[in-house]
């Protein structure tokens, strides 16, 4: 991608024809600038950002609050819980849950 020197407008490629030679030329001003060879451009990306999770989601959820809910797995009567708009905002919002029983650690969610 080259940009025009005059307006920073990005310029248009125009093939050759009839004669006339390949340009790239600035569709809101005057500038061209003629193709004569072929352009190559090299450029180095920057190194991507290593992502360090803040706290995991188990951790998220040893902190979250306690609710009375029967665990599907293990029948257990409490479990911590975290809402979240997982949908649009016309829709209620999505329940997630985590048993707190320390052997079974079930996770599962009511929409």
């Amino acid at each position: 991608m080259e940009f025009c020197p005059t307006c920073a407008m990005l310029l248009q490629y125009e093939p050759a024809r009839s004669g006339k030679k390949s340009r790239l030329f600035c569709p809101t001003c005057p500038y061209v600038y003629p193709i004569n060879a072929k352009i190559v451009k090299k450029q180095r990306l920057p190194k991507k950002k290593e992502v360090e999770a803040i706290f995991s989601w188990e951790e998220a959820m040893r902190s979250a609050p306690k609710t009375q809910v029967t665990c599907p797995r293990c029948q257990g009567g409490e479990a911590y819980f975290r809402q979240m708009q997982i949908r649009s905002a016309d829709e209620p919002m999505t329940t997630f849950y985590m048993c707190c029983n320390a052997s079974c650690r079930y996770e599962w969610r009511e929409d």
